[in-house]
């Protein structure tokens, strides 16, 4: 976030360099250019700067994902303060699935235990452990069990979680049981 706010305070700058550079031209020519040109370039590039990164945090995240881990939901955004939103909502939420360290349960390989990972903008990283039942088909959040704890997955799940249908159609569902 600092290197952004960085990033931000240089687009300003430059912006406000390139309005001097046609301020000191247009003296040349004879000509004055208004007062507030100066600050309308500085607060475009401020403007254009954190749109972009807007735009593009879901790519860049997306891009450093490890390889196994797949992104199984979005959530697009328009809000009334951002008005650009309107014509091309943002994605600021995304849901990422480690299907590549997915656990099968012995006993019954209709279990999978898997990672999400919830992606917001400007917020941290949150890992929710996820069982899912390929027959069911459904889903449970799966609460650690303690380190002197004996119970298999399949019997943690039935006594600690209530499930949740899952959509055969879910993203989350076919990268899981099909994948």
């Amino acid at each position: 976030m600092l290197f952004e706010f960085i990033a931000t305070i240089a687009a300003a700058f430059g912006m406000a360099g390139l309005a001097l550079i046609i301020t000191h031209l247009s003296k040349l020519a004879g000509k004055r250019t208004p007062r507030w040109l100066l600050p309308l370039f500085a607060a475009m590039g401020i403007f254009g700067f954190q749109i972009h990164q807007e735009y593009h945090w879901y790519e860049q995240q997306v891009d450093e994902l490890p390889e196994g881990v797949q992104v199984v939901k979005t959530a697009e955004s328009t809000e009334w303060f951002r008005p650009w939103t309107y014509v091309k909502p943002q994605i600021l939420r995304f849901i990422a699935a480690d299907i590549g360290n997915a656990s099968v349960q012995v006993d019954n390989p209709d279990i999978h235990l898997v990672n999400l990972y919830l992606f917001e903008r400007r917020r941290s990283v949150q890992k929710v452990p996820q069982v899912i039942d390929c027959s069911a088909p459904a889903r449970a959040d799966y609460i650690l069990p303690e380190k002197d704890s004996t119970l298999t997955l399949d019997e943690h799940v039935k006594q600690t979680t209530a499930w949740r249908d899952l959509a055969i159609d879910d993203p989350l569902f076919t990268s899981v049981c099909n994948g």
